[in-house]
């Protein structure tokens, strides 16, 4: 055998390798598919400086000056007022409800107060539980406060313009007054931990009996369809639940996350949650022919939860496309239970949609994953 190097071998092994990257079409379409996706999430729908926030507004003040600062507001571009109150009680509900992003409060007297040179206060609430979503937005009113009445502070009202603070601005940083990311990251992180896992894991499960050869023994049982998915399901959600707590223990004595609401409430919700991770997995294990394309598979479903499911990035700053995208995926909505449960003190009634919309999401990917499953090798 000639130790000698031929580009005639060399040349075959490329080839050979051609011809299987043309058969394995799965993973070639992964190889492709994949960074475009991240081209297109990253290039489009990540948005570090989120605008056009909706907020609240409860205005207890018809003057000229209220309205002229409520349109300054609105025009800097980070505000979309969607909703007016009409009392703090309401104005409290829309924020734990995760309606609006801000309340703002224009007191009674506000026009005649400023008009005085009493500095009458404008109340700003904010959502903070994720502080990269209200920063910037927070931080451009004092500037434009002392711009935005300008134009009324003429003749008569000129002396008013000498005043470099003539309103005296509260901001009210609610659920996470220190802007302690942790408080927002560690208990996402339950949700992705749990999409990460349950979604891989159970991807192998089936291609890892089809591969072993132990398939057979699976399809000579007298089971019915679905009694396989669910059987391969159900130890998983154990560990899931061994995960929920690990997180939860470090959250509390490690990050010393508070823990206002009811955990029972939140084991309930995680269940939800873990079934819906756990029935995407069996999906792709069953569209997958072996170990590699189910990895290839779950990574697919991965990346756009991380990314557009409001843990990395203010979810209220992408565009609409891949916020409704971001809405089809149980992440988004289990983030939003964790941390309104943890931080707000939620309660059923509170999470009762988010909690819907992954059961609904659970039954569709286990439907279609027992629709899927073959009790034939064929």
């Amino acid at each position: 055998m000639s130790h000698r190097f031929s580009i005639t071998r060399f040349l075959a092994i490329i080839i050979k390798e051609f011809i299987q990257m043309r058969r394995d079409r799965v993973t070639f379409g992964m190889m492709v598919g994949i960074p475009l996706l991240q081209l297109t999430l990253f290039g489009f729908a990540i948005n570090s400086d989120p605008k056009h926030l909706p907020a609240a507004v409860l205005v207890n003040d018809q003057g000229p000056q209220a309205r002229t600062l409520l349109s300054a507001i609105r025009n800097s571009g980070y505000y979309e007022f969607v909703q007016q109150v009409h009392s703090e009680a309401e104005a409290r509900e829309v924020l734990e409800h995760g309606e609006v992003q801000f309340v703002i409060t224009i007191p009674q007297d506000f026009s005649r107060d400023l008009l005085r040179g009493d500095k009458p206060t404008l109340l700003i609430e904010a959502d903070a539980t994720d502080p990269a979503a209200t920063s910037n937005a927070i931080n451009i009113l004092r500037p434009l406060l002392t711009t935005a009445l300008l134009n009324d502070f003429k003749g008569p009202l000129g002396y008013l313009a000498q005043d470099v603070a003539p309103i005296d601005l509260r901001i009210h940083a609610l659920y996470n007054p220190e802007a302690i990311t942790q408080y927002n990251i560690v208990p996402g992180l339950m949700g992705v931990v749990l999409t990460m896992t349950m979604v891989m894991i159970t991807a192998l499960a089936i291609t890892r009996e089809r591969e072993r050869g132990t398939m057979e023994n699976l399809l000579s049982m007298p089971t019915r369809p679905f009694e396989v998915p669910l059987g391969k399901i159900i130890p998983y959600m154990f560990v899931g639940y061994i995960q929920v707590v690990l997180i939860l223990v470090a959250a509390h004595f490690l990050f010393h996350v508070p823990m206002l609401g009811n955990l029972g409430l939140l084991f309930v919700a995680a269940f939800v949650f873990i079934a819906a991770n756990l029935a995407v997995g069996i999906t792709f294990s069953t569209l997958a022919t072996n170990q590699l394309q189910a990895v290839q598979g779950s990574f697919f479903f991965f990346l756009p939860s991380l990314l557009l499911s409001g843990f990395m990035f203010p979810f209220r700053g992408m565009p609409q496309w891949a916020q409704t995208i971001g809405e089809l995926l149980p992440l988004t909505h289990f983030l939003r239970i964790v941390r309104g449960v943890l931080l707000k003190g939620n309660t059923f009634a509170d999470i009762s949609l988010q909690l819907w919309q992954i059961a609904v999401f659970a039954l569709v990917a286990l439907i279609i994953g027992v629709l899927r499953y073959r009790q034939t090798l064929d």
